[in-house]
C-alpha cells in the first residue's frame, strides 16, 4: 500500500500528486485491474506468451 506523509507546509495538491505518483510507480492500479475479472488459466498463459512474443519481436527489431 502506497503511503504518503504530508509535510508542514505543505499542499493538499503537491501532496495528492505525490501519492499519486507513488501508487503508479507502485502499480497498484495495474493490479487492481488485473484482478478486475477472473481469468482462466488457460487465457492468462495465452496472453503471457502473447506478451513474450511481442516483446521477442520488438527486441529482434531492434538489432536489424
Amino acid at each position: 500500500m502506497a503511503e504518503v506523509r504530508v509535510g508542514k507546509n505543505e499542499t493538499l495538491d503537491s501532496a495528492l500528486r505525490r501519492f499519486k505518483r507513488t501508487c503508479q510507480k507502485a502499480g497498484v492500479l495495474a493490479e487492481a485491474r488485473k484482478h478486475e475479472h477472473y481469468e482462466k488459466p488457460s487465457v492468462r498463459r495465452k496472453k503471457k506468451s502473447e506478451a513474450a512474443r511481442k516483446r521477442k519481436s520488438r527486441f529482434s527489431r531492434s538489432f536489424n
